[in-house]
């Protein structure tokens, strides 16, 4: 489970190179490696199959590694920090082959896995897996249902309009009970809906509003109460797309984590204000850090930066 925040603050976890060309096994280890001594909370890896040639998706999107085998890579250097991905896109995988990776990655991790789903948004990536995009809501709340069974139930048999599992035994389970937190992503009224009523809590996007980032946290909170869930359990997970600079970049157009030490210090008691319990620093975001044509030197040492500046024990 996650650790206590220090009073006024969220927790506080880092975004691993996973983006361009700061992504590599060397880096990986000293991000995670200094990120755990430096107090950070937890690490994060995110999702990407592909990025067509010609759109326009950011240049974070053109080259991601592989979210899980960075976890699992991640998990053999770290001994406390939490593991988490934002998010996996549900109807790409089988409930049943995300479940046996899910089981083993939270054994070798003793424990630390989060798990982030989405619903997807990306109609080449559908094609390239071969689901469609239609009904994509219903078959994520589905999934969540037979994953859930998959990880927790001794035996375990499913039957639906999406998947199906025939009565087995499905081992190893995961260290974590009943299973390991699963937080769902989504930004519309239906997504954050669907968090109160069946999630362990909610990732917000890169593109979220941070400023008011509280409406959708209430409307979260509403849904869990009306579901009869206990709502201040929920997790509130900011992916917080931060940029470091060496002077106060104060003013009304200022973009939330985005400043010197100070102004970030300040953005995250705010956050915590509007209901956020979990930020984490994600510098993949940054187009000076996480694109392939950046200088990988260069990349980290703008993310070393980052986390040095901004680390819980400081």
């Amino acid at each position: 489970m996650t650790t206590a925040r220090t009073l006024g603050r969220p927790l506080l976890g880092f975004g691993l190179p996973v983006s361009g060309s700061w992504a590599t096994a060397a880096n990986l280890t000293e991000i995670a490696t200094s990120a755990e001594a430096a107090g950070y909370d937890s690490l994060w890896s995110f999702q990407r199959l592909l990025h067509p040639v010609g759109a326009q998706w950011g240049s974070t999107y053109e080259s991601v590694a592989d979210p899980l085998i960075t976890l699992g890579f991640v998990a053999a250097q770290t001994q406390r920090v939490r593991l988490g991905v934002a998010v996996l896109n549900a109807p790409f995988f089988s409930p049943i082959q995300l479940a046996k990776q899910i089981a083993t990655l939270d054994l070798v991790s003793n424990g630390r896995l989060d798990v982030g789903l989405g619903l997807g948004w990306a109609p080449e990536e559908f094609a390239a897996v071969g689901v469609p995009m239609q009904h994509r809501g219903r078959r994520t709340e589905e999934f969540i249902r037979c994953l859930r069974h998959i990880l927790v139930d001794d035996q375990v048999s499913f039957d639906g309009e999406f998947y199906h599992v025939p009565l087995s035994t499905i081992e190893p389970k995961p260290v974590q009970r009943p299973q390991p937190p699963i937080l769902l992503g989504g930004s519309v009224d239906a997504a954050l809906r669907r968090v109160g009523r069946l999630a362990d809590g909610w990732i917000s996007s890169s593109r979220q509003n941070l400023s008011d980032i509280g409406s959708a946290v209430r409307l979260i909170k509403d849904a869990a109460s009306a579901a009869g869930r206990d709502a201040e359990q929920l997790r509130i997970v900011v992916r917080g797309v931060a940029k470091l600079t060496a002077s106060s970049a104060g003013g009304a157009s200022r973009k939330p984590l985005q400043g010197n030490a100070s102004d970030i210090a300040g953005d995250l008691e705010r956050l915590a204000e509007q209901g956020v319990t979990e930020v984490f620093l994600d510098p993949n975001f940054d187009p000076e850090i996480g694109s392939p044509s950046v200088d990988p030197a260069a990349a980290m040492l703008a993310a070393r930066r980052l986390l040095e500046a901004c680390a819980p024990a400081a």
